[in-house]
């Protein structure tokens, strides 16, 4: 039997109860919502005593919520049969392991804990910009009817909507693929507000290509995700506002920012195949050519040819672009509680603002980066300029994990 089959057998059962646990359709948190604290503990203990399997599942849908653990802390197994006794000893031992009290005594009543749980089931999230400059962008509202929507829009500053899904899912499936997001390690998903979010969403719109459709089911939902109420302003400019840059720190600033991107943790956001190909072209003709005979003079001309490559690469739109990702990255380190961090990429996105490509010591670790590995075979036996990647090489663990993952 199915968990929405038991609940009606439970409706059928317990007829005092049935106008609440019908309504839900099956949604086991909708039916915590709906039923008095006396009436959940009702259904949940006729289900661990007649579908003990079915109670089991209503039970670990309920305990991600506090009401619900609290709830299932508090169940008298006295008043069960043996399998029902045996499933909530069961169930009270994970609670303790996970610090909740468990009690014996037969509940109070208490008033169900609705604003809670549907405040927990609104908010705007984004996870950091992974190295090809890509990012997740969630939005969560509850739902009409029961449990709770999701949005899921991949976008990219360059390659506008990669893609957009929406699910709907019960709260506690939600709250466990939240949870997952924030929590995990390397690249958490940070809370952003709602007018800054979908100013993300809105920037990564209008640069969609002209040419490419738009994600399917995007359409219906457009305003709901674009539509600002008032000046919005994007995450990079906010954490601009909150954490001014001395002019006389940008030196130390901007060699840490070096760092961060050779050790993957921003960056390094590389430009398209073409340009890199070009520019990969270029140095191999460099390299090729018969004046260039000593390592020294190979490494003269590989760091003149990629100054070149920066001032083709990073001028205009190219600059713009690295700085707004430099910011945005500024924003997640910030809310990480790295402010060192933060001040670090705020420090690069002013050198691209302000610097020519080619002062700017950022850009050639940036384009050093993704060509190594092709450049490894023309015989150069280190990077150009301060550029080390042999120290962190691009990964700091980090990279391991998946960036992008659904619920």
């Amino acid at each position: 039997m199915s968990l929405p089959e038991a609940l009606e057998a439970a409706a059928g059962a317990l007829p005092d109860d049935a106008d609440a646990i019908r309504p839900a359709n099956g949604d086991p948190m909708r039916v915590l919502e709906l039923l008095a604290p006396e009436a959940a503990r009702r259904v949940l203990m006729w289900l661990l005593d007649h579908h003990p399997d079915d109670g089991i599942e209503l039970a670990e849908e309920w305990e991600t919520e506090p009401v619900g653990a609290e709830l299932v802390a508090e169940l008298p197994e006295k008043e069960l049969g043996k399998a029902g006794r045996k499933v909530l000893r069961r169930l009270k031992h994970r609670l303790r392991s996970r610090g909740v009290k468990v009690v014996e005594q037969a509940p109070t009543a208490k008033t169900a804990g609705l604003a809670e749980v549907e405040e927990a089931l609104e908010g705007t999230w984004l996870t950091p910009l992974d190295p090809s400059g890509a990012r997740m962008a969630i939005l969560v509202e509850t739902h009409p009817g029961a449990g709770g929507r999701l949005f899921e829009v991949i976008l990219d500053d360059e390659r506008g909507l990669v893609s957009f899904e929406v699910y709907n899912a019960s709260r506690g499936k939600i709250r466990r693929f939240l949870k997952s997001l924030t929590e995990r390690s390397g690249h958490p998903a940070i809370a952003v507000d709602e007018n800054s979010w979908k100013a993300v969403v809105a920037r990564a719109l209008l640069a969609h290509p002209k040419d490419r459709t738009l994600p399917r089911g995007f359409g219906e939902w457009r305003s709901r995700l674009t539509q600002t109420g008032g000046d919005a302003k994007l995450p990079g400019e906010l954490v601009r506002e909150a954490l001014p840059i001395e002019p006389e720190d940008e030196t130390a600033l901007l060699e840490r920012a070096v760092g961060l991107v050779e050790a993957g943790r921003a960056g390094p956001w590389p430009p398209q195949r073409e340009a890199l190909t070009k520019l990969f072209e270029k140095i191999r003709t460099a390299m090729d050519s018969p004046l260039i005979v000593s390592g020294a003079t190979k490494r003269e001309r590989l760091d003149s040819v990629l100054a070149e490559g920066a001032d083709e690469i990073f001028s205009g739109e190219g600059g713009v672009m690295a700085s707004h990702r430099f910011r945005e990255s500024a924003y997640a380190f910030w809310k990480r509680g790295d402010e060192d961090a933060a001040r670090c990429c705020l420090a690069a996105a002013t050198a691209f603002d302000d610097r020519a490509p080619r002062d700017n010591p950022l850009t050639r670790s940036m384009l050093w980066l993704p060509l190594a590995p092709a450049i490894a075979g023309l015989e150069i036996d280190e990077p150009p300029g301060d550029a080390d990647p042999a120290d962190g090489s691009a990964d700091d663990g980090d990279d391991a994990e998946p960036l992008i993952v659904t619920p």
